[in-house]
């Protein structure tokens, strides 16, 4: 039975991710230090949370044996990843892999505040890390597409040069330098999945971090207006999260070593803002009121990825855009 540590598992990815492990049998502690996690994420699991890392210590100590534990119940821990409570646990040895998916991931908060995200995605980060040498089998890490910046050449392979754009693309770059050196220094083995856009079921809308898909399923449902940003001709390599989970399972249990390496996690397609909103448009009708914008600072124009790198570790896309796009309308609720 593998022992696992999710962060941010109460957050959109975390908690999908969460699902899938304690389903596949693996014992899953969580810690969220619930800035953006919702505890109804993980309804229909069985949870014990506990308020802070200090309750955790107190945890630990009185059941030494936790490995005994049913594995169908999640430990939620209500704090920052990088508290000292939680680095203890995981420098003891309590986890074979740690799925690091905590991190502030919005584009425009990272330009106008580069310092608290630089904190959050780098030196928070560096903690973890440091806390988990020799003490785990693997980190699999959430690094993110933006690391490319405006690719010249799509679909966009690993190989090609890395470009960030914002200080939020320059701290995962950043970060994805430190875990090949952890493995030079400390033989830490952490893989980085690149995630493109990701959108499905349990992605909120009202929050600064939803994508196009969730905030605009959201207005639709609450008679807002959908935000178009530009000329609306942006296009993405468009990810359910079905696939996002599936990939990091597939890397937690991969037999060979990554040593850092790094991987797109996608479908190889693209879809633009503008045939997004045709469709809710016809769908919908004049429930769907679009209000155009400016372009936001630190945007590229286009994304697409090359996948045939992590298909030669076995993974295979789950759910294209549009059948995603009609479980998440349907998540919504939308008629």
């Amino acid at each position: 039975m593998k022992k696992a540590l999710v962060t941010g598992g109460c957050g959109f990815i975390g908690s999908n991710l969460t699902k899938e492990l304690i389903k596949q049998g693996w014992t899953v502690d969580v810690v969220d230090d619930m800035s953006n996690g919702h505890m109804e994420l993980l309804e229909g699991l069985k949870t014990r949370v506990l308020l802070n890392g200090s309750f955790f210590t107190m945890y630990m100590m009185q059941s030494p044996d936790r490995r005994n534990r049913k594995n169908d119940e999640v430990l939620v821990i209500q704090d920052d990843f990088s508290d000292d409570n939680i680095l203890n646990a995981v420098h003891q040895g309590n986890y074979d892999v740690i799925f690091h998916q905590a991190a502030i991931p919005r584009v425009s908060y990272s330009v106008e505040q580069p310092y608290h995200s630089s904190d959050v995605n780098i030196s928070k980060t560096v903690r973890l890390f440091e806390a988990a040498r020799e003490k785990v089998d693997r980190i699999v890490w959430a690094s993110s597409s933006s690391v490319y910046g405006g690719a010249d050449i799509l679909p966009t392979a690993e190989n090609s040069p890395k470009n960030p754009k914002s200080p939020y693309a320059w701290q995962k770059s950043a970060i994805e330098d430190f875990a090949r050196l952890c493995w030079d220094l400390y033989k830490l083995d952490i893989v980085c999945l690149r995630y493109f856009n990701v959108f499905g079921p349990g992605q909120y809308g009202d929050s600064p971090y939803s994508t196009a898909v969730s905030a605009w399923c959201h207005a639709i449902k609450h008679g807002l207006e959908c935000r178009s940003d530009g000329d609306g001709e942006q296009s993405r390599d468009m990810c359910y999260i079905d696939n996002i989970v599936y990939a990091n399972i597939k890397a937690a249990e991969h037999d060979g070593l990554f040593a850092g390496d790094y991987f797109n996690v996608a479908c190889g397609d693209r879809v633009s803002n503008n045939e997004i909103l045709k469709f809710l448009k016809e769908r919908f009708g004049d429930r769907v009121k679009v209000k155009n914008a400016p372009e936001r600072a630190g945007d590229v124009k286009h994304t697409q990825a090359d996948i045939r790198k992590i298909e030669s570790i076995g993974y295979e896309v789950q759910k294209k855009f549009w059948p995603g796009l009609e479980e998440t309308i349907k998540w919504w609720e939308l008629k």
